[in-house]
């Protein structure tokens, strides 16, 4: 069978999950049907009018964008307007877009680790690391017979889910016992009676968010009136990979100078080239880099000791008080270019996730990371 459109989303979301992003960021599926055939796909770091006529042009049915097209509120997509237009022309052509946006940037490897290992650093660990994630353990009883099917209902709702493991439970036997009061209606005996019958212990994993929705499911699909469970917090880990922007270091260092040619010869040309801030004769060699704007990342970047910050979009106040301190060197680029490197990871996490789905069905697959310059700066 073809792969689908469906296929290429499960193995973006397994790289890039959405419960990464931020609270206000809009990831996923904008356009397209998940069960359509699967045959070319196209990446670009924005859904511009042009990346767009290039996907339909292409004859693309997935086109997987870094930024979103619709990241605020819209109440209509009729074609007076350039998102409205966006949105027709990918439907009416049967293109499905796809956005990876901060949980891209978190990832490991994400935004920040493809423009680390383009400009050469070795030795790399985030910048801010992503706080560990709230979990839970839920345990219940129900009868041996019921067992699997509530399993499936609590995966369905967001349990059981261990690293690339679904469906994640243990169960083990036992007796339960308890009397039904008046106006019960007990699935099994009769009310006012005590009653003894076996019972599996059922223990899976949930993360927070889903705390919701996976006790809904037991109430909705347990054979219990009144099921019996317990919600236990789990210790978070003491750090997880994730995290926004890289530290890292050179293999030797260099003066700024020589580190800045290397940027510029890593990163594709734009108009604004790259402004650099600090001694051009002074020797680098921890470097910290932020695919994207990372002016927000001054205090961290100074805590790590990096001889330079690699970014994008520095304003002049954060800039100036940054090159105050003494440390780091600033390279500012443009923020088009410093995610670009990214495209040519998430073609590769995809091509090799893809092949798992179906080595031979992969093959068959057409990807092209798009070369369009979108930055929106056109001259100097």
């Amino acid at each position: 069978m073809p792969l689908t459109v469906g296929d290429a989303v499960e193995v973006l979301e397994s790289a890039y999950d959405p419960r990464w992003a931020e609270s206000w960021d809009a990831v996923g599926l904008v356009t397209g049907d998940l069960h359509q055939p699967l045959r070319r796909v196209l990446l670009a770091v924005d859904p511009a009018p042009a990346v767009v006529d290039e996907a339909v042009t292409w004859s693309a049915d997935l086109l997987v964008t870094h930024h979103p097209l619709l990241l605020r509120g819209v109440h209509g997509v009729a074609t007076t307007t350039p998102k409205g237009r966006a949105v027709t022309s990918l439907v009416r052509a049967g293109v499905a877009l796809y956005v990876a946006h901060t949980n891209a940037d978190v990832a490991v490897p994400g935004v920040s680790d493809a423009l680390a290992d383009v400009l050469g650093l070795v030795d790399t660990r985030p910048l801010r690391r992503a706080a560990p994630a709230a979990a839970h353990k839920l345990v219940t009883f129900v009868p041996p017979a019921d067992a699997d099917r509530l399993v499936d209902a609590l995966a369905a709702a967001g349990a059981g889910r261990i690293g690339g493991y679904d469906r994640c439970a243990w169960t083990t036997d036992g007796t339960g016992t308890f009397r039904g009061g008046a106006g019960t209606r007990p699935s099994v005996g009769q009310p006012g009676r005590v009653e003894r019958v076996s019972e599996a212990r059922l223990e899976m994993v949930l993360p927070g968010a889903a705390v919701a929705a996976v006790t809904a499911a037991l109430r909705a699909a347990h054979p219990y009136e009144e099921p019996a469970f317990d919600l236990v917090a789990l210790a978070a880990p003491a750090e997880v990979a994730r995290g926004t922007g890289r530290v890292g270091r050179l293999p030797r260092p260099v003066p700024l100078r020589d580190f800045v040619a290397q940027v510029r010869a890593a990163l594709p040309a734009t108009a604004g080239g790259v402004r650099v801030g600090g001694d051009p004769d002074r020797l680098v060699g921890s470097v910290a880099v932020c695919g994207g704007a990372g002016d927000d990342l001054f205090a961290e970047v100074r805590a790590s000791g990096a001889d330079v910050f690699v970014t994008a979009d520095l304003r002049h106040h954060p800039a100036a008080e940054a090159l105050e301190h003494g440390a780091p060197a600033l390279v500012d680029c443009a923020h088009w270019a410093t995610e670009w490197p990214w495209l040519a990871s998430a073609e590769r996490v995809m091509r090799a996730g893809l092949a798992e789905h179906d080595p031979a069905a992969a093959d068959s697959v057409d990807t092209r990371v798009s070369t369009i310059v979108t930055d929106p700066w056109t001259s100097v």
